[in-house]
């Protein structure tokens, strides 16, 4: 029966702190996200949601607590080649083609296919052979998105996927997302754009480095007293302060 629990959470973050000399990051984070769930970790800049999705990653280490990705405590390197991870910031290298930028990831995630269905997934198909560097930022983000996924990840970890993307393009990655949720991938969105949230099947509200509340869209705007999610996380983030 424990293991069949344990089965369900492809993300187990219990009581996690980390701080960064005198600032502190996260101050006792504990949340799940459950297998196939698209899960949104919603907060202003600062809040705490990148050092979250680090840890979650590997690339940090807690000072407190405990990160547990598809059942492998973390940082553990084999389980990376099961993990996308879409940074704030596109990590792509400039001097090489979309292609052959998508075609490194693939490689190095073990996967020897799915770079055209990557491509054709963000609109960069008829692009590929572009040099990044004399891409504009939306696209970057774009091929940065196909990097993440390329190798048909277990859990693809997206921190502001859609900074810079045009509305039309917002709504065919929020199909997407809902597509691969639904065949099993667990999708993680770190966002501070409410209507990003309301995408979300269920959200994280996160403030200062902890939790303030977790539900869905719906439970959220109950727990904050507004139907507007907006309002709802400053009356939540308002009774936190207090």
């Amino acid at each position: 029966m424990a293991t069949q629990m344990a089965d369900a959470w492809a993300v187990d973050v219990q009581n996690v702190s980390k701080s960064f000399d005198e600032i502190k990051a996260l101050d006792g984070v504990t949340l799940r996200v459950k297998r196939g769930e698209i899960y949104g970790l919603l907060g202003p800049n600062g809040a705490g949601k990148t050092t979250l999705i680090r840890l979650i990653v590997g690339l940090l280490e807690s000072r407190a607590g405990t990160v547990t990705v598809l059942e492998q405590r973390m940082p553990n390197v084999p389980v990376l080649r099961q993990i996308g991870y879409m940074t704030q910031q596109a990590a792509l290298y400039p001097g090489l083609s979309v292609e052959e930028n998508v075609q490194f990831f693939a490689a190095i995630n073990g996967a020897e296919e799915g770079v055209k269905e990557a491509l054709e997934l963000v609109e960069l198909y008829e692009r590929r052979s572009s040099v990044v560097a004399t891409l504009s930022g939306g696209m970057r983000q774009r091929c940065s998105l196909a990097c993440a996924l390329v190798h048909k990840p277990q859990l693809l970890l997206l921190d502001e996927p859609t900074v810079g993307v045009d509305p039309q393009l917002r709504v065919q990655f929020w199909e997407s997302f809902r597509r691969m949720a639904a065949a099993g991938t667990t999708i993680i969105v770190s966002s501070h754009v409410m209507d990003e949230a309301e995408r979300c099947q269920r959200l994280g509200l996160i403030q200062y480095g902890k939790v303030l509340a977790e539900g869905t869209p719906r439970e959220i705007r109950t727990l904050g007293g507004s139907q507007n999610l907006e309002e709802a996380f400053l009356a939540l983030a308002g009774q936190k302060a207090s």
